[in-house]
């Protein structure tokens, strides 16, 4: 989602998103999650003033996320490589990313599923 987050987004984008995350939040259907990520975003609200201000703020609540869960910590500086949002205007942009041969079930020749971690 916050892929496809506008470079310069309105007031009305930035309060939409903003409302997203907040509800998304409150309805988590794990009621230790939902206080849990309530508590982060009170701490850390989300940043929409750009889409790289959104998709950092994101990865970075993401990891905070991970480090109570005790799982690896995914690199913040790799977002734009990473994900691929199905879109149809992406396909035009380039070769296709690991998320989509992930989805596929495809593997990546180095392990696991196009992440490139050993199995």
């Amino acid at each position: 989602m916050m892929a496809r987050f506008p470079e310069a987004p309105s007031a009305d984008d930035s309060l939409a998103l903003k409302t997203y995350v907040q509800l998304f939040a409150r309805l988590y259907p794990c009621g230790d999650c939902a206080a849990h990520f309530q508590k982060l975003l009170a701490k850390y609200p989300p940043q929409v003033s750009s889409r790289n201000a959104a998709a950092g703020w994101a990865c970075f609540v993401h990891n905070e996320v991970n480090t109570r869960l005790e799982k690896p910590l995914f690199d913040c500086g790799k977002i734009g490589d990473f994900y691929d949002c199905g879109c149809g205007d992406d396909k035009k942009k380039g070769p296709e990313t690991a998320v989509r041969a992930q989805e596929r079930g495809e593997r990546d020749g180095k392990g696991s599923p196009a992440t490139g971690k050993e199995e």
